[in-house]
């Protein structure tokens, strides 16, 4: 059976450290952002997500944003090399994790860098931002790691948001959702919804037409709802304060076979 095996990393204690591009800094309150996370966590559990922790890297103050480390397509881990040099600490214990599960693993090398929150899978398609993380190089070792795999490989410009899918992600049935401001071509998506509100474009597909959300984005969860969709609202406003989103918390791996 496919599985629903989830990889997450709970807040180090650097949190408030973390690094901030596209807004200004506000103050994190790290205690709060735990009980966010170990909310977050429990829903997955939930909705019948088996959760891994990945170690600790305490003195990375973004590790919580473990989707950064990796990219998953099918059973193949592709380990990511952060744009940003201060997070590439986060990636070994990503590594470890990904092998103990039975993953293939390959792994980005210089100069390619790429951050796994670039990277949105749509059926066979995958789309990968090309903006301040992630760059040329890294994009065709990707295309050349997935494309043998039976991947579709589509970069798209990023320049308004820190990573790709902190502007779109997708619907079960494919359809791609974002903030229109925050997007920079939704021409390049052959099925684009907006939605009114920029958390309202994150989604986590929890299954069964079900959709992780942030609880910050009541129009659009109403509008995704009288799409037949289930929302499942959550408080991150903590990790939010970062440029984080449901998406940039755990790894989702749905392919590996038992």
């Amino acid at each position: 059976m496919p599985s629903q095996q989830a990889l997450v990393r709970r807040p180090g204690p650097r949190l408030a450290e973390g690094l901030v591009t596209h807004i200004d800094r506000r103050p994190v309150d790290p205690a709060l952002a735990l009980r966010q996370w170990e909310t977050y966590v429990q829903v997955l559990r939930d909705h019948g997500w088996q959760t891994t922790e990945v170690a600790p890297a305490d003195d990375c103050p973004d590790a919580v944003f473990v989707e950064d480390t990796l990219v998953m397509f099918r059973n193949v881990a592709l380990l990511a090399r952060p744009g940003a040099g201060p997070r590439r600490p986060e990636v070994p214990a990503a590594r470890a994790a990904a092998e103990a599960l039975g993953c293939s693993v390959n792994e980005i090398r210089a100069p390619g860098t790429l951050d796994g929150g670039d990277v949105l899978k749509v059926g066979d398609t995958v789309y990968v931002g090309r903006g301040g993380r992630t760059n040329a190089e890294g994009i065709r070792q990707l295309r050349a790691t997935f494309e043998p795999l039976g991947a579709r490989v589509v970069a798209v410009p990023v320049s308004r948001v820190l990573h790709l899918k902190s502007a779109v992600t997708a619907l079960p049935d494919g359809t791609v959702i974002g903030y229109p401001p925050l997007v920079d071509d939704p021409a390049l998506f052959p099925r684009f919804l907006p939605v009114p509100e920029e958390s309202g474009a994150h989604v986590v597909l929890l299954g069964g037409g079900r959709l992780l959300m942030a609880d910050g984005a009541p129009k659009s969860a109403e509008l995704l709802a009288g799409l037949g969709y289930q929302p499942v609202l959550v408080d991150i406003g903590e990790f939010e304060k970062l440029e984080g989103c449901v998406t940039c918390l755990s790894v989702r791996l749905r392919e590996l076979y038992a």
